[in-house]
């Protein structure tokens, strides 16, 4: 009975585009010289990446100075935001008000 239906039916049942017994889609030539192109980017990219611009060697700590001098820079721009420190006499200049011009 499968058999006969499927044999028999017209067309596809639902959504022809999506669900399990979805229509194929046509290949155009565009579709493949894309594709083509992709896996073609797609080697170029590995062949670069499987060449390391640097050693182990010159690898290892060669960017101590550089992060050290930036960390400096940021910790130098935190303190310059930072106020300048009070004295206890600025803060209670204004209970002065019994001292004399003349002493």
């Amino acid at each position: 009975m499968f058999l006969t239906l499927a044999l028999l039916r017209k067309g596809i049942p639902g959504k022809q585009w999506i669900g399990k017994y979805r229509r194929p889609r046509q290949i155009t030539w565009q579709m493949n010289r894309n594709t083509l192109k992709h896996l073609e980017r797609e080697a170029e990219n590995e062949y670069w990446i499987s060449r390391p611009y640097m050693t182990a060697e010159q690898e290892y700590c060669h960017a101590v100075e550089r992060r050290a001098r930036n960390w400096l820079n940021i910790k130098e721009a935190k303190f310059a935001k930072f106020p300048e420190h009070k004295n206890i006499t600025d803060h209670l200049s204004h209970l002065n008000v019994t001292k004399t011009w003349s002493s």
